[in-house]
């Protein structure tokens, strides 16, 4: 968490520790286009919903630092033992604006009873812009929010799109109340259910998927840049100058920003700056060796590739995540990485990655008659 030891937190309902992160943050120019997103519906909180949400800031991250090991593993199937770790740093920022979470049990944390022991693990990253106030809402609220959907835990995809935009939505009413509060915070999160990973991604944060030791894309950075994203932009009465959003801002998916005119509607439609996420749901296999999550800073200094081969290095020196999440967070400061810095790991394994052999082809080789004949009057001289 912070460059020295971090501390942990725990969200028992609204009465939350305060953990000062020293953290930091970065811009990445990673732009590619994605498959449509899943449908999603959007109704209204209720009054019990928003009185839940609208509570405190305290908390620079919140973390569990449990192993969540599922003994049901057998023959045929891959069943995840869930390891994690998180580092953060303010880099060369003035302020911290990053935060993140890690919960090993999201039902149980908030006396959700489901109908089997499996565990819902959820992870994410929050990269505060104009203030730390929203990003700090978001992490203590979207939780709380998921587990109180009526279609928790059935219908994941559709709960954490709805939650996502139900807690933007809050924290416009919280903001309306506190001026002062206006900001922003870019979003990203993963749940891990059985063999299920659902990650959803709102704004720049990255999570990279290492399988049998390759880098997997698990989000797609949303920027101004993006085809898609513009086209969506331009539907919606927005525009792009010069890479920035209405030429305010650099990311064209988040929560917050209502203050920013032009960016955001509460009508059906909504503005240019949405809060809806994008997700990637997959099944995870035993090939499948750890997820990286990390706020857009780790990225500006990091290729995909380089995270994960960086990221297996060390785990099989020490086998230690939240350690591993430290070395990435201390590398990416080494070569000049100057924004707030957040990285939060899930290894899939009790085991280190395994080291990868690369066998060499073997390519038949002869050698003609003369050729034969040439040699052999070589070695005879």
């Amino acid at each position: 968490m912070c460059l020295n030891d971090a501390e942990m937190g725990n969200m028992e309902n609204n009465n939350i520790n305060t953990n000062n992160n020293n953290n930091s943050k970065q811009q990445s120019l990673h732009c590619e286009n994605e498959k449509d997103n899943l449908d999603r519906e959007s109704p209204v909180m209720s009054s019990d919903q928003q009185s839940t949400v609208l509570n405190s800031f305290q908390l620079e991250s919140i973390s569990e630092d449990s192993v969540v090991v599922d003994r049901k593993q057998n023959m045929l199937h891959f069943v995840p033992d869930r390891r994690s770790g998180e580092w953060s740093d303010i880099g060369g920022r003035p302020h911290m604006e990053d935060t993140h979470i890690c919960i090993s049990d999201l039902a149980k944390k908030f006396g959700y009873n489901v109908l089997n022991d499996e565990a819902i693990s959820f992870y994410g990253v929050f990269d505060g812009h104009g203030g730390k106030d929203a990003a700090q809402f978001v992490r203590d609220n979207l939780p709380r929010v998921i587990v109180e959907d009526s279609d928790f835990p059935v219908e994941l995809e559709k709960v954490i799109t709805r939650s996502f935009v139900e807690t933007d939505a809050a924290f416009a009413k919280t903001c309306s109340l506190r001026s002062s509060l206006a900001s922003g915070t870019t979003a990203l999160t993963a749940m891990i259910f059985g063999r299920s990973l659902l990650v959803a991604n709102a704004g720049d944060c990255r999570a990279i998927l290492s399988r049998n030791g390759a880098a997997i894309e698990m989000s797609k950075d949303h920027r101004p840049c993006c085809t898609k994203e513009r086209t969506r932009i331009e539907s919606l009465g927005g525009y792009v100058d010069d890479g920035y959003l209405n030429g305010q801002l650099g990311v064209t998916r988040a929560l917050g920003d209502w203050h920013l005119e032009g960016l955001k509607d509460e009508g059906e439609r909504g503005g240019p700056l949405s809060a809806e996420p994008e997700l990637k749901l997959i099944t995870l296999t035993k090939d499948d060796e750890f997820l990286i999550i990390g706020s857009d800073g780790i990225w500006d200094v990091f290729t995909n590739q380089n995270a994960v081969d960086f990221a297996r290095r060390k785990l099989q020196e020490r086998n230690d995540v939240k350690l591993c999440c430290k070395q990435i967070v201390e590398e990416a400061i080494k070569r000049g990485a100057t924004d707030n810095l957040t990285l939060v790991m899930v290894s899939f394994h009790l085991e280190p990655p395994p080291h990868l052999v690369v066998e060499r082809s073997r390519v038949r080789r002869s050698i003609s008659a003369e050729g034969l004949q040439n040699l052999q009057f070589f070695l005879d001289q």
